[in-house]
């Protein structure tokens, strides 16, 4: 039995089969173009194991439709990835491969994957917040098993924030909100604020402390709305050095209203290296469906 995974991201798919124990036994990096050209190359990567291939898992930036009663079940809706909205996934894929598939967000898939591996790491999680701060921001909840949302998935990149004193000129650069938390703290708010990459602003610079001012206050709602077991922060932000700030602000803003434990095991960065949660939650997420 072979499972498959689509990490699907506005700006590359990666497509990987394994085995029923997470293991990747082939995968490839496909850039996201159009919906045509990046689903055809998809179909033609698991084409090579299609006797072998029991489910799959996708992983999908958003927004999505998740609720089976919707006729648009499948679809990406109203994505601001140019060309994208109003996109058919699931159904391309069903059609010719006729073996269940597993739809969720990508922030969704690698909650489930870091869900799946605390078991696996002997560090049992019953209920985990993942948070992905990249290129844009996004979180999916995991409650023994199960996600949250019934009328669709949680939407927690674009949580509104208190304005840090020192950054109230910046006005955000989320297209639907302005300054939500992606419009704040996502990899191009670096760009917008000083001019320069993420990746060349040093982690000295006061915007970063203006930026753990902001993941801390979402981590704050996070535990006062959903008192999960564990919150984890992901993406090509999120750095150990940077999640240090991050709990800093944590404490003083939480002022030890509720107990979370250790803070240091209650905030982490995940248990899959190179950001690999999506995958391992899109394989866990085909066996599933395979299997019920």
């Amino acid at each position: 039995m072979l499972l498959g995974s689509i990490e699907a991201g506005g700006t590359k798919f990666v497509c990987a089969v394994g085995n029923i124990n997470y293991q990747i036994q082939d995968s490839v990096h496909i850039p996201t173009t159009t919906p045509e050209e990046t689903l055809q190359k998809c179909i033609e990567f698991f084409d090579q194991y299609k006797d072998d291939l029991s489910a799959i898992g996708i992983a999908s930036f958003g927004p999505i439709e998740i609720r089976k009663s919707s006729p648009k079940y499948g679809y990406i809706t109203n994505t601001p990835k140019k060309g994208w909205a109003d996109t058919d996934f699931v159904g391309p894929l069903k059609k010719h491969f006729n073996i269940p598939i597993a739809w969720t967000t990508d922030v969704n898939g690698s909650a489930y994957g870091e869900y799946v591996l605390s078991t696996l790491f002997n560090k049992r999680i019953n209920s985990l917040v993942y948070y992905t701060i990249g290129t844009g921001c996004g979180a999916g909840a995991v409650i023994d098993g199960k996600f949250v949302g019934e009328l669709g998935h949680p939407e927690m990149g674009h949580i509104r924030l208190k304005r840090h004193p020192d950054d109230l000129d910046f006005k955000g650069i989320c297209p639907f909100h302005g300054d939500c938390l992606e419009g704040l703290v996502s990899g191009p708010t670096f760009e917008a604020r000083t001019g320069k990459k993420g990746k060349d602003v040093p982690l000295t610079d006061h915007v970063w402390d203006i930026m753990a001012y902001y993941v801390a206050q979402a981590a704050l709602d996070t535990t006062l709305m959903f008192r999960p077991g564990q919150i984890i922060f992901g993406g090509g932000v999120v750095s150990e050095e940077f999640l240090k700030k991050v709990r800093r602000e944590f404490k003083k803003l939480l002022n030890n209203y509720v107990d979370v434990g250790n803070v240091d095991e209650y905030i982490t960065m995940p248990l899959a290296k190179n950001n690999g949660s999506a995958t391992i939650g899109d394989f866990a997420l085909a066996l599933k469906a395979a299997t019920e």
